[in-house]
């Protein structure tokens, strides 16, 4: 169900304004600018008026900012219960001019349409209500704001009377899916946008569609929501929760975490949580994608234990059983390993809540949070060191049986171009014949470092050194 925020303070005067111009607009005849969008399934055009940018509204449900919303909690929950007050009014204006993965920064992109705006003039009408709401151009207004001032006027097409807020969730994301629309939904509220969408019962295909994605790669954002919705829950300390940018910038750490989990899962579903508990606590980190790759179930285990502090090793033992709710029977509980990285986990994504609440440190808090996230950056650097290091042996090991497998795999294509060449009688015999010479040389090379390299050489590479003893 779509929430209703109620009417602006201004609601009637700038109804009256509305209805005035349009009824010009009618009067003059002539030709007039028009905006076309998707209205409720189908093609709708509506009249362009101006308006006086002060005199218009920011959409409290935007998508564009809403989960930047949590950048304050207070101001996020004053908006909830009175959207249209001067504050709220200003805390969506300076969302909208801020970087989306860290709200407290200006955004480049902004500062770049807020000078196009002063240098070009506005290209494009924005989209309001009868009531002044903006439904689309809330950032373009703030930008007129800031370098003309209230009485800038700004071109605005018109909803009809009948527009409710459900139609302006729907008319905002239809218009962000256009191909056309300038400035994408950060990855935060793409998701959010996806999660609406599904909770108002649309098919997963037809999301597919107005995302201009695939049902999987949908299901795939609503299981990271779903995850990153999980993490703000078990980071509450003290009355602090990571506030849902806090993930803003870990789009491809959490997509290729999804692809690991599903892969691991279906063959070994412990050690997928295991993997999972471990990797999250390196993204919360905000380690690389590259050295959160090496993670394996096994990190902990092989490397993290010897690298942390006494202190900060969770100690945590197997769970007891799980029993199931309406029956008598009971399943095996978490493992050792899993419940250590859990508990690991929370307190990394419990400090961070904490430091990120108090950049800065002026709590005991805030710098004990710190602490604790220092001390483990440094022992996942080390273990990461190390697991590097075992990474790039294995791959070592593994390279010469690779190309092995890919020269016979040229070969066995070999076998297919030399029976098609048969019918065509197309085949070059002396580069062939020359060919066959350099097999046999490459070969012979490859014998001699099989004879140096492996002591006791299995049956099929003892056929491979027995060709050089026959004089290969």
């Amino acid at each position: 169900m779509t929430k209703d925020y109620g009417r602006p303070a201004r609601a009637d005067e700038n109804r009256a304004t509305v209805e005035r111009r349009l009824k010009e607009l009618a009067d003059a005849g002539g030709a007039r600018e028009t905006l076309t969008i998707e209205w409720r399934g189908k093609p709708g055009h509506f009249d362009v008026i101006e308006m006086q940018a002060g005199d218009l509204y920011y959409n409290p449900a935007t998508h564009r900012i809403r989960a930047q919303r949590s950048h304050d909690a207070r101001r996020d929950a004053l908006l909830e219960t009175d959207p249209w007050s001067v504050e709220s009014q200003e805390y969506l204006d300076f969302l909208l001019k801020a970087l989306p993965a860290d709200p407290s920064k200006p955004d480049p992109e902004y500062a770049k349409l807020a000078e196009s705006l002063k240098d070009y003039g506005q290209n494009d009408s924005g989209l309001i209500t009868r009531d002044g709401v903006l439904v689309n151009g809330n950032t373009r207004r703030a930008a007129l704001l800031q370098q003309f001032g209230p009485t800038r006027v700004m071109r605005v097409a018109v909803l009809p009377e009948s527009c409710d807020w459900s139609d302006i969730a729907a008319v905002e994301l239809s218009l962000q899916m256009r191909k056309d629309h300038r400035r994408d939904y950060s990855y935060i509220n793409r998701l959010l946008a996806i999660d609406e969408m599904a909770a108002l019962g649309t098919a997963v295909q037809v999301i597919a569609t107005a995302f201009r994605s695939t049902p999987e790669m949908i299901k795939r954002d609503q299981w990271v929501l779903s995850l990153i919705q999980t993490l703000i829950k078990r980071s509450k300390a003290s009355g602090r929760a990571l506030p849902l940018i806090a993930l803003e910038d870990q789009a491809e750490k959490l997509r290729e975490l999804h692809r690991k989990y599903s892969n691991e899962k279906s063959n070994n579903p412990e050690k997928a949580e295991v993997m999972m508990e471990l990797r999250l606590a390196a993204i919360a980190l905000d380690f690389s994608k590259t050295d959160v790759r090496l993670i394996e179930s096994d990190f902990q285990d092989r490397y993290l234990s010897n690298a942390l502090p006494e202190g900060l090793r969770p100690a945590a033992s197997a769970a007891a059983a799980v029993k199931i709710p309406g029956l008598t029977r009971s399943v095996k509980g978490p493992s050792a390993s899993l419940a250590s990285a859990r508990a690991m986990t929370d307190a990394l994504l419990q400090a961070r809540a904490v430091s990120s609440s108090d950049p800065s440190l002026s709590s005991p808090e805030g710098v004990q949070a710190q602490r604790t996230l220092t001390t483990y950056k440094e022992a996942f650097e080390d273990s990461l060191s190390f697991a590097g290091k075992d990474a790039r042996v294995r791959k070592r090991k593994q390279a010469a049986p690779v190309r092995l497998t890919d020269a016979c795999k040229d070969i066995d294509q070999c076998v297919t171009d030399l029976v098609m060449s048969r019918g065509s009688r197309s085949l070059d015999e002396d580069a062939f014949d020359d060919a066959v010479a350099k097999l046999r040389q490459s070969l012979g090379k490859l014998a001699v470092e099989v004879k140096r390299t492996i002591p006791e050489p299995g049956d099929e590479t003892s056929w491979l050194v027995g060709l050089l003893n026959e004089g290969l």
